[in-house]
């Protein structure tokens, strides 16, 4: 069927089309009866407003938008974003706002897709996620003047100067991991790592440079991937085929975690009496694999929820910008560390 307009409304009511839009605009202008009957008559025929001449008139478009320039592939096996999302989508739909969500291949298209969302008026803020170094994203949203909040990015320095953000101390997270295995006695220490352009990749990379030095690690290195199960598996190989193969493999993800668990298996390599795995992100998959990763925990879903309530304030009051810290994952120790072979613990 086609959609009703404000003329098939007038015709049915009797009246004219400038007192449908009066009515129906909430103006002054006709009478209560009116009023009424026009809105009784529109309800009738399931009208709703026209979204390009709500937005022409400078109305809200009751929805915000979230662009992920990863791959599809990897974002639809990654816990994580599941999470995320749904916990955002639900803080959004509390207020009767929508989310836009669409996944492009890199961060040129992500800024064209913003572009086009506010030229077009189809949201009314927006999400950012990993935060790069030296992020062109953040100029492009600032000369568009659209309320972003930034999930990341702590500190003004290479972040968000006019955005609001939430974010979480991934050092002090990073910290907690490298000490806890060096208690262990672990020495050689592996980081499968994320992407390198994204500034909380360069925060826990740095943090583990950092612990090599003040716990006298050996060896301690990263490894950059694309999160991918592929990735994070064809780097464990490569770890584990060394001579002085690692004792820990810290993952960035708990994808690549489960992914390395089943590379030790096909290499008769037992975890954890020869390996200690622990993940950064711990959802279900850490939780029903054998052995149980040893992972960072959080609610996502509640950090999704967050997120939302901050953009929605930053919708409701663009000059003021806002700042969120959240917990720092905790550590949940599970079935995956142990102290290393010979070490004596």
């Amino acid at each position: 069927m086609a959609r009703p307009t404000i003329a098939d409304i007038a015709q049915r009511a009797g009246v004219s089309t400038g007192a449908v839009s009066l009515a129906l605009n909430g103006r002054p202008g006709v009478s209560d009866a009116t009023r009424a009957r026009i809105r009784e008559v529109a309800d009738a025929m399931n009208w709703r407003p026209h979204s390009a001449a709500r937005a022409l008139g400078g109305a809200r478009a009751d929805a915000v938008g979230l662009v992920v320039a990863r791959p599809a592939r990897t974002i639809g096996v990654e816990p994580f974003f599941g999470q995320l999302t749904a916990g955002l989508q639900a803080g959004l739909s509390r207020n009767s706002v929508a989310l836009h969500l669409m996944v492009v291949e890199d961060t040129a298209a992500e800024i064209e897709v913003y572009r086009r969302w506010v030229s077009e008026r189809r949201v009314d803020g927006v999400v950012v996620v990993d935060l790069q170094v030296r992020d062109p994203r953040i100029g492009a949203l600032e000369e568009l003047a659209v309320p972003a909040v930034v999930l990341g990015g702590r500190g003004r320095r290479g972040g968000p100067s006019r955005l609001s953000r939430v974010w979480a101390d991934d050092r002090e997270a990073m910290l907690s991991l490298v000490d806890y295995l060096a208690a262990l006695g672990h020495r050689r220490i592996a980081h499968l790592a994320g992407l390198p352009a994204f500034q909380h990749t360069q925060r826990r990379m740095r943090a583990l440079r950092d612990s090599a030095k003040r716990l006298g690690l050996i060896g301690a290195v990263s490894v950059p991937t694309d999160f991918s199960d592929a990735q994070g598996a064809a780097a464990t190989r490569t770890l584990l085929s060394r001579p002085e193969r690692p004792t820990a493999i810290i993952y960035d993800s708990d994808v690549m975690a489960v992914a390395g668990l089943g590379v030790a298996a096909e290499m008769g390599v037992q975890v954890p009496r020869e390996l200690s795995v622990v993940s950064f992100d711990d959802s279900v998959l850490t939780r029903i694999v054998h052995p149980s990763v040893t992972a960072l925990s959080r609610d996502t879903f509640a950090l999704g929820e967050q997120v939302a309530r901050v953009l929605l304030d930053a919708v409701n009051d663009p000059d003021v910008v806002r700042e969120l810290r959240t917990a720092t994952p905790r550590l949940t120790v599970r079935e995956s560390t142990a102290p290393p072979l010979g070490s004596g613990h």
